[in-house]
């Protein structure tokens, strides 16, 4: 099966040394978001978990740990993006998270390293032109290091409206417009331009449509096939194959301003606070009246399939 990790949270920036007491004790507790009461029992063995996904702003933290994940497939999102603290007060500086992607390609390889730009909005200071200019100079900066580049503009979502009101939809001109120029961007450094949930508008002018973390993408990087059961993407418009995650909302600190993740940063102080490194749960402990069931888990490998 497929553990994902950041969906709801950047566990490698802010919860290393937990996730590396998880990976050493073999197992997950998870809250169900919406029946807190519910919490799921994941193994964290190789015997059941096929690779491990992660989604970051940040993965200098756990870069001098990448041996403990060894034993387990592997398949990284590093998200960088233009903004300055204005809008992103909490994650560390452009060059910084550059030279971190390196690293990890470096040691993992260019096929499970993936460059996130998104989500992509506009305002008077984050234009048209800032962003292309933007994004040729990190798409230079990561040529060799990646082979695919995932963007999508950016979703109201309520949580999103109430923390950023000032922020507007992108229209359809400005997404086919930026979209050409960062898909031949992409391309000229060795790319493949995936949109996120954006449907296929941009497919005419090269991008591939087909999803950012299919079975295919994930089948390249652990190097094998998987005959994985049909799962349902994270939205309606998403191709991709998620399955569980083991984060929890309202607990990452880099406080972006466009966060689905984060109701308030009040909130995420205050879920930061009952953080604890030894707790099976990211946040606090069991509780009396929690209802702990034990997940149904395989191997999705398909042996006889290997990739070369």
């Amino acid at each position: 099966m497929i553990i994902n990790t950041g969906m709801r949270t950047d566990i490698p920036a802010f919860y290393t040394p937990w996730f590396l007491n998880r990976l050493r004790e073999g197992f997950v507790l998870v809250r169900n978001p919406y029946r807190p009461e519910q919490v799921t029992r994941y193994r964290l063995s190789p015997d059941v978990v096929d690779l491990i996904g992660f989604c970051t702003k940040d993965p200098e933290p756990l870069l001098p740990h990448l041996d403990a994940l060894e034993p387990y497939g592997q398949y990284w999102f590093v998200t960088i993006t233009p903004y300055g603290r204005d809008i992103e007060p909490g994650v560390p500086p452009v060059e910084r998270v550059l030279e971190s992607f390196r690293q990890l390609s470096d040691q993992v390889g260019a096929d499970r390293v993936g460059w996130r730009y998104d989500p992509i909005f506009l305002s008077d200071k984050y234009t048209l032109d800032f962003h292309r200019r933007a994004f040729a100079k990190m798409a230079e900066a990561l040529a060799g290091y990646t082979h695919a580049c995932v963007i999508s503009f950016i979703d109201l979502y309520p949580k999103v409206t109430r923390n950023f009101p000032e922020v507007l939809p992108v229209g359809r001109e400005d997404r086919l417009a930026l979209g050409q120029y960062i898909i031949q961007t992409a391309r000229a450094n060795g790319m493949v331009l995936r949109p996120c949930g954006e449907g296929s508008e941009l497919a005419p002018y090269g991008a591939d449509c087909g999803g950012c973390m299919t079975l295919g993408i994930l089948e390249k990087a652990l190097g094998e096939g998987i005959r994985a059961p049909k799962q349902r993407g994270a939205r309606k418009a998403c191709s991709c194959h998620i399955t569980c995650d083991i984060g929890a909302y309202d607990t990452c600190a880099h406080l972006c301003r466009y966060c689905y993740a984060n109701t308030s940063r009040e909130a995420v102080l205050q879920n930061r606070q009952r953080h604890d490194p030894r707790s099976p749960l990211l946040i606090g402990h069991l509780q009396p009246g929690d209802q702990l069931r034990q997940a149904h888990q395989e191997s999705w490998r398909d042996r006889q399939g290997r990739l070369f």
